[in-house]
């Protein structure tokens, strides 16, 4: 029995010793395949994320990145980060349209195009990258007006030419930009040309027709075969041999920075905490003290300037919305009909204007302007509601008010004395003569003395 144990023993530290140095050159041959997801449009939280992924698979020495698209455009700014870094990253970027059904529109097919192997699944589709900064037509597109004979030009005739500098200024530098990814890679500049000017598109099977992607996968399995053995170059010039062949494919997930960014950068929700913010201010400045107004309104109104920051705004449309609230909060004070609703329309005029792109996905909400604007008017209506019923009521306060009170006289001296009226004693004067403890009515007040005189019931008694 102790050769047997002494046989297992030995037979087991030997094959601890043989496994244990080809798990670690398995660990070290890098044979790790990322993925990195972009469901939705391309914004700041887009960007954050790949550019820590990238980073976290550099650190890993992973094989490839497979960058996994379906999304429908979104910010220029966003795009061009995410394109900085995958050219710059020492892993090579497979860029792939999945699943099937999934588009890689607009910022899509720019990022497409930067990333070292273009690969879709079938039923997918790519194009449409016109840029499209502010409202208005698509700039490029034909215009379908006839020619001087009056006879509609066909479509490989017709040259579709920017409607002004500005849209002439976007369209060159953006078919500059994608023809010089498409050059670097070496896919078809001309189509992507096209697919600026014109907003053309493409299926899977044509794209590769046309030398815009690499090769169709149905899945990244069938991906990782297809890549395994091509030699690519990644930043610096360095050629890449991909050995893909049983990598082990591991998603990368959004950091709770990269799902904060998601958040606080929608516009719709962007657009609340600035709300939230600005009149917890007002009503903490209204009742001092309060300090969870204040402490909420501070919190979201920096939350909110810090998602305008990262968002290309409307200056113009931001200075309307803050007239707009700072005449609806003196309307709080100040109660009148014009400073209202100016400010309700100033508001509404500057929440239209404030968000200067287009992009899909990044603009403000036709139904929370409402809500907001409805919210506003509401405010306006209870305001100038008290105004009407603090008009039409009894007045409360200054001399008016203490006309027809009763008050009881605590002291008299022949036409002076002192009596007590609401609670507080006050000097008064009569042209009659009272007693301690007999009751009279105030007929008006001069210089802080009450002129008093017998009451009307008492007075008629009197009489009769």
């Amino acid at each position: 029995m102790q050769t047997v144990k002494a046989t297992l023993v030995a037979a087991i530290a030997v094959v601890a010793l043989v496994v244990s140095p080809l798990l670690g050159l398995a660990e070290e041959s890098g044979r790790l395949a990322l993925t990195i997801s972009i469901d939705g449009a391309i914004g700041p939280a887009s960007a954050s994320y790949v550019k820590d992924a990238l980073a976290g698979a550099g650190e890993r020495r992973a094989e490839i990145v497979i960058l996994r698209l379906n999304t429908p455009g979104g910010l220029n700014t966003s795009m061009r980060e995410i394109i900085a870094d995958v050219l710059a990253s020492p892993v090579p970027v497979i860029g792939y349209v999945a699943p099937p059904g999934a588009h890689a529109a607009s910022a899509g097919t720019y990022i497409l195009y930067a990333t070292h192997i273009a690969v879709m699944a079938p039923g997918t589709n790519i194009g449409a990258a016109t840029p499209v900064q502010i409202g208005g037509p698509i700039p490029g597109l034909p215009s379908g007006a006839p020619d001087k004979e009056g006879k509609d030009k066909k479509d490989g005739d017709r040259q579709p030419e920017p409607k002004d500098a500005m849209t002439a200024k976007a369209t060159n530098d953006a078919v500059a930009f994608i023809r010089s990814l498409a050059e670097l890679r070496g896919r078809n500049a001309d189509w992507a040309e096209k697919a600026v000017r014109e907003a053309a598109t493409l299926s899977a099977n044509g794209a590769l027709q046309a030398n815009v992607i690499d090769f169709i996968a149905r899945d990244p399995t069938e991906l990782l075969r297809q890549v395994d053995g091509r030699v690519v170059e990644v930043a610096g010039g360095k050629t890449q041999h991909l050995a893909t062949k049983g990598a082990i494919i591991e998603a990368i997930d959004p950091g709770w920075t990269s799902r904060f960014l998601a958040v606080v950068t929608d516009p719709n929700v962007a657009f609340i905490l600035l709300m939230v913010g600005i009149y917890g201010l007002i009503f903490e400045f209204m009742s001092p003290g309060a300090v969870a107004p204040g402490v909420v309104g501070t919190i979201c109104l920096l939350l909110g300037l810090y998602a305008l920051n990262l968002l290309p705004i409307n200056y113009a449309g931001l200075a309307l919305m803050l007239v707009g609230i700072a005449l609806l909060a003196i309307e709080a004070f100040n109660p009148t009909v014009v400073i209202g609703l100016g400010g309700v329309i100033a508001f509404v005029l500057g929440a239209v204007m404030l968000f200067r792109v287009e992009a899909p996905g990044y603009r403000l909400s036709w139904s929370v302007i409402a809500i907001v604007a409805a919210t506003l008017i509401g405010f306006v209506l209870v305001v100038l509601g008290s105004l009407r019923r603090a008009r039409g009521g009894p007045v409360r306060v200054g001399a008016q008010a203490m006309r027809g009170l009763s008050a009881e006289v605590l002291d008299w001296s022949e036409n002076d004395g002192h009596v007590l009226a609401h609670g507080e004693r006050w000097q008064a004067r009569s042209t009659e003569t009272f007693k301690p403890g007999e009751v009279v009515e105030v007929a008006n007040i001069v210089d802080l003395t009450l002129v008093v005189r017998r009451t009307a019931t008492r007075a008629e008694g009197g009489t009769s």
